[in-house]
């Protein structure tokens, strides 16, 4: 990597630990009040905004997907598990950024799907209230979510663990050298075994089922706000497409996430690289990186749980 390269990249490494650093010492914690405030003053907005469209406000419709919008974009300011999941895997597991990326803007919009459902489910099919809806969803889907974010993060962790076996072996193993090649293709014109890109693939979906899921299956309380008041208006249509703009707001947070969190992975790589003693420490940095990042998944999601 040259030098402007490298650079470049460590500098990601320190903006993240920055972030981190900030969010652990409570230094943030007057944009998460902020953030909050301007939720519950979004929330008067959406009111506000029903009721033009009810009165037939032409533009009332458009101006209510701005602040539903706005809204989730401040919500994914605040403290939150998507965050925290999409930036330790994006930082612990080699993942292409493009690919993080989709997977953080599905999640959110899975996130808003969830919402719908529920409300949805739980009004013509059971009948539930909105205290009973809203309770359902912050205590227990978020344990649920919690659980499921805890999982993920062993799971890294465990990969982590292996990684770091394997590089142990192959350093007791270096200059050790067989005079033939092993591959899952013997000539025989049979495939023996799944190819190596063949079993990254099938990680890579089972990791992305793994994260959408951890992070859909909480809704936004602020879409269940809106799904329950465009229900009683006779606008739930409008309602679902809040909720999606909901998810696009809050994917622009995670997005940013996903980016500074493979940005600081390039910059750990980067910072260990060349020659020696540092450039020996490489072989143990992908392990090191997944079991630290899947360990501090799982410590969060224990604190999320109730």
């Amino acid at each position: 990597m040259r030098m402007p390269a490298r650079i470049l990249a460590v500098t990601g490494l320190l903006t993240a630990a920055i972030v981190v650093f900030l969010w652990q010492s409570g230094w943030l914690a007057g944009l998460e009040q902020w953030a909050a405030l301007r939720q519950r003053e979004a929330q008067t907005m959406m009111a506000g905004a029903l009721r033009g469209l009810r009165a037939g406000d032409p533009g009332a419709s458009l101006s209510l997907m701005a602040i539903c919008f706005g809204y989730g974009f401040l919500h994914a300011v605040g403290p939150g598990h998507g965050k925290v999941l999409i930036g330790g895997y994006g930082y612990g597991a080699k993942v292409p950024l493009g690919r993080l990326a989709g997977i953080s803007v599905v999640a959110s919009l899975a996130q808003a799907l969830t919402a719908i459902l529920l409300v949805w489910g739980g009004l013509t099919l059971f009948d539930l209230s909105r205290d009973a809806l809203t309770g359902l969803s912050e205590d227990h889907m978020a344990d649920i979510s919690a659980v499921m974010i805890g999982l993920v993060g062993i799971w890294l962790a465990w990969r982590g663990m292996r990684q770091l076996i394997r590089a142990r072996r192959s350093a007791e193993d270096h200059g050790h050298h067989h005079d033939h090649d092993h591959d899952t293709d013997c000539g025989c014109g049979h495939v023996h075994g799944p190819s190596i890109d063949q079993v990254t693939e099938t990680r890579s979906l089972r990791d992305a089922l793994a994260l959408i899921a951890g992070i859909a299956i909480r809704p936004c309380t602020g879409a269940i706000f809106l799904l329950l008041l465009t229900w009683r208006m006779g606008f739930f249509g409008t309602g679902i497409a809040g909720a999606f703009a909901m998810g696009l707001g809050t994917a622009t947070v995670t997005l940013l996430v996903a980016c500074l969190s493979v940005w600081a992975r390039e910059g750990s790589f980067a910072l260990f690289s060349g020659a020696g003693a540092i450039g020996t420490m490489s072989r143990w940095l992908p392990g090191m990186m997944q079991l630290a990042a899947g360990l501090v998944v799982a410590l969060v999601a224990l604190s999320l749980l109730r």
